[in-house]
C-alpha cells in the first residue's frame, strides 16, 4: 500500500525558509514521479515542483529560484526546500505520486496517491 506523509509546515515570516519532508512507503521513489502541490485558502490545487523517475526536477515559474525539490532514495523521502517565502506561498502543501502519463497537470503524470498535507503560513 502506497503511503505519503508530509511534515515540516508551520508559521514563518516573509523572507523566511522552511523545509518540508514527504516520507513515503510501499513503493520505490525512482519508479514513480513525485510532486509537491499546494492549495491556498479558497483556491484549487496548484502544482509547485516535481521530480521524475530519472531524477530530473522542475518547479513552476512563480517559485523557480526560491524552491528546490530533492529526493533521498535511501531514506524514502522527498524534500521541498522553500526560501524567500512570500505571503502568497501560504497554503496546505501535499506530496503526491503516480506513474501514468497525463495532461491533468503541468507535471505530466496523474497523481494517484496523495498525502494529507502540511500547512504553511507566511505572515508577519
Amino acid at each position: 500500500q502506497l503511503q505519503l506523509v508530509e511534515s515540516g509546515g508551520g508559521l514563518v515570516q516573509p523572507g523566511g525558509s522552511l523545509r518540508l519532508s514527504c516520507a513515503v512507503s510501499g513503493f520505490t521513489l525512482d519508479n514513480y514521479a513525485i510532486g509537491w502541490f499546494r492549495q491556498a485558502p479558497g483556491k484549487g490545487f496548484e502544482w509547485v515542483c516535481g521530480v521524475y523517475m530519472n531524477g530530473s526536477a522542475y518547479c513552476e515559474d512563480s517559485v523557480k529560484g526560491r524552491f528546490t525539490i530533492s529526493r533521498d532514495n535511501a531514506k524514502n523521502t522527498v524534500y521541498l526546500e522553500m526560501d524567500s517565502l512570500k505571503p502568497e506561498d501560504t497554503g496546505v502543501y501535499h506530496c503526491a505520486t503516480g506513474k501514468r502519463p497525463s495532461w491533468s497537470n503541468p507535471f505530466g503524470y496523474a497523481m494517484d496517491y496523495w498525502g494529507k498535507g502540511t500547512l504553511v503560513t507566511v505572515s508577519s
